[in-house]
């Protein structure tokens, strides 16, 4: 290093924080500015964000219909195409599947970061999440339906965010060969899957509640205990507590669904989505911080965080069906 470079860093170095983020804005505005000046204005386009999730048939597969030859869609019968979404499902579930049947086969004595992290989600949903919200019989019967769940939409989550060659709307050309370009997607960001997983809580729970206490009684157990001995009472609490576990249906599947489409559409949005709408390409430089805000902030914060929910709301649907009292 030489000494005029060493200079300048203990210069720097001496300088206060309010003069070193001043430089800093400069230096940042002043690229902002080159940019502007070096690549010239380019021609609006219509920005459409939907594109990102439409379901393009990769494979079609039609029971009981037949194959559109232009768009690949299934024309009548039961469509079981492979898409993007069908996709991500299978490469989410051979991740969770294989991540902790390999991690299980090389447990030791002194952990590694990765077994611990594992041992820290076992802990979080089998003690916190499960027994937490059920007595020890039933937390040790519905424990393995938890922790799959948690650790399925963790990972659906996390993976929605690595960016994939799975754009197959805009296509890049490659020696010849039309090639997906990269995109970031999540199953869960389509509505159907927190749907089907949303509806396969929503029947066990009430199931094991008649299982527990009877057709009867678990209807029964709707009403708070305590209401006054009057029918128009009864009937009316009845009906709330029926339009409320009807509503879980939406608030459970919604709030996932959402939460991944709004972060998802948000990153697309500042990482270009902008600059392409107003045709300026230095808006780029200006957005793309924020898109890498958000996109740590959906990564560390959001991923995990929906899983949680998801997971202990399970949890505390079971733990209620299945408690003496409501």
């Amino acid at each position: 290093m030489s000494a005029a470079t060493s200079g300048a860093k203990g210069r720097f170095g001496r300088l206060s924080t309010k003069w070193k983020v001043a430089i800093g804005l400069g230096i940042y505005l002043a690229v902002i500015v080159a940019v502007y000046l070096i690549f010239p204005p380019i021609p609006p386009e219509p920005f459409m964000p939907a594109e990102e999730f439409e379901l393009t048939p990769w494979i079609p597969i039609c029971l009981g219909g037949a194959v559109d030859p232009i768009a690949g869609a299934c024309l009548g019968g039961l469509d079981l195409s492979i898409n993007k979404a069908v996709f991500f499902v299978f490469l989410a579930c051979i991740i969770t599947v294989g991540g902790m049947l390999f991690i299980a086969r090389r447990m030791q004595a002194r952990p590694n970061n990765v077994q611990t992290a594992v041992e820290a989600a076992y802990d979080l949903t089998r003690n916190q999440l499960t027994l937490g919200n059920m007595d020890r019989r039933m937390g040790a019967r519905w424990f393995p339906l938890v922790a799959t769940l948690f650790l399925f939409i963790v990972v659906s989550n996390l993976i929605g965010y690595l960016p994939l060659p799975t754009n197959t709307t805009h296509p890049v050309p490659i020696l010849g060969f039309e090639i997906p370009s990269l995109a970031v997607y999540a199953a869960t960001a389509n509505i159907s899957v927190p749907l089907v997983l949303t509806l396969i809580v929503w029947f066990a729970y009430n199931i094991q509640g008649i299982i527990k206490k009877g057709f009867v009684g678990y209807f029964k157990s709707w009403i708070p205990a305590g209401t006054p001995d009057n029918f128009f009472a009864k009937a009316g609490l009845f009906l709330i507590e029926s339009i409320s576990h009807f509503v879980r249906i939406i608030s459970l599947s919604v709030r996932l669904f959402a939460n991944l489409l709004a972060g998802h559409l948000l990153i697309l949005f500042m990482a270009g989505g902008l600059a392409v709408i107003l045709g300026i390409a230095a808006i780029g430089a200006v957005t793309l911080p924020i898109a890498i805000a958000f996109f740590t902030f959906e990564v560390v914060l959001i991923a995990g965080l929906q899983a949680f929910i998801f997971a202990i709301l399970t949890a505390i649907y079971v733990g209620e069906a299945t408690a003496e009292a409501h």
